[in-house]
């Protein structure tokens, strides 16, 4: 049978490992705050996907969700949007095309991800 040795972790993965368990940490608490639903694992994955597609400047249509393969089949990924919407986390505004509808962040979830930004730079610097 073979020995198996771990390797003691060096003080800079340690660092690292705690500051990621602060932010853990400060997030456990956001979430306890009373503000918006929680998500399921998939409408955060989708959350995920509208917050960089925002960043990025793009927009994203109800259609254009529902054609990601790796969220799922598009019944499950509309079921979702409009979870969502009802939890508040997302709206879906009107375009050029009446047909279409662009999914947006609503103002409580750019807060949301606000608030994690402030604990992750308080778990950086250790306060």
């Amino acid at each position: 049978m073979a020995c198996v040795t771990r390797e003691s972790p060096t003080p800079r993965s340690k660092a690292g490992a705690d500051i990621y368990l602060r932010f853990l940490q400060l997030t456990q608490a956001i979430r306890g705050l009373p503000s918006l639903p929680p998500l399921d694992p998939l409408e955060e994955r989708i959350l995920a996907w509208v917050a960089r597609a925002t960043r990025a400047g793009e927009r994203l249509s109800v259609r254009d969700m529902m054609a990601k393969e790796e969220l799922g089949a598009p019944a499950t990924i509309h079921g979702r949007l409009k979870s969502m919407r009802e939890k508040g986390w997302i709206a879906l505004a009107d375009t050029e095309d009446a047909r279409r509808k662009q999914v947006e962040l609503t103002e409580d979830a750019l807060r949301h991800f606000a608030h994690l930004s402030r604990a992750l730079v308080k778990a950086a610097k250790g306060t």
